[in-house]
């Protein structure tokens, strides 16, 4: 499964509808809201009343990528608004297991992140009970980043994790720098959703990139 994820971060929010129109039309499968409140990352971007606005205007799944500090106070109002996906930082959050417990009851897919100093081994004591997981190939909080490379070995020792803990059903996406260069050789260590904003909105054309990416992705390179 190999799933693109524009994120609006990098669109004109002066248009997020025909934006997100436009990607949709293209064949992106996921749009991806980065979610920050000026606290946990320094920059501060959309809330819930944007998220409200926008789901009416496109069927795809919105799949929330909390940088926020106690995501569990805000948990309930964002799949209110129309989330499908939820993911976290650990680090914000003082009873992860208890949040993705909620995330989960209410029909929503449940993620946690991984920051790039952070270690695989934190989702030891988690992997068994989410459905995916975030890994940051930039540090949050700023759009337009470069991939960092070492991100290519942390997604190869979570999936030595999910084999070891039997849960190689879960996704694996990932976040920051991805573009028409890197995304074959990103996909071929195994990961599932590519979140693309920088290289997406940017570009002359966001729809043929779309479609370039979406190709990349899966005619991978070594």
């Amino acid at each position: 499964m190999k799933l693109i994820a524009p994120s609006i971060l990098s669109a004109d929010f002066s248009k997020l509808g025909q934006e997100i129109k436009t990607v949709e039309q293209a064949g992106a499968d996921i749009i991806h809201l980065d979610i920050m409140d000026g606290r946990y990352v320094p920059n501060i971007t959309i809330g819930i009343p944007v998220v409200e606005s926008l789901r009416p205007l496109t069927d795809l799944p919105f799949d929330a990528h909390l940088m926020i500090v106690e995501p569990e106070r805000y948990v309930p109002d964002f799949i209110k608004a129309g989330c499908n996906m939820i993911s976290f930082h650990m680090d914000a959050c003082i009873h992860s297991h208890r949040l993705v417990d909620y995330i989960k009851s209410q029909g929503v897919k449940a993620g946690v992140v991984l920051n790039p100093a952070t270690p695989v081994n934190t989702l030891d004591e988690i992997i068994h009970y989410i459905d995916y997981v975030l890994i940051m190939s930039v540090n949050p909080g700023f759009g337009g980043q470069r991939f960092i490379p070492q991100t290519l070995e942390k997604v190869k020792k979570l999936k030595i994790l999910m084999e070891e803990t039997g849960r190689t059903d879960i996704l694996i996406e990932i976040d920051g720098g991805i573009n028409e260069n890197n995304i074959a050789k990103v996909s071929s260590v195994g990961v599932n959703i590519f979140v693309a904003g920088s290289s997406i909105f940017k570009a002359e054309d966001p729809a043929e990139m779309v479609k370039k990416l979406k190709q990349k992705a899966t005619f991978t390179e070594v």
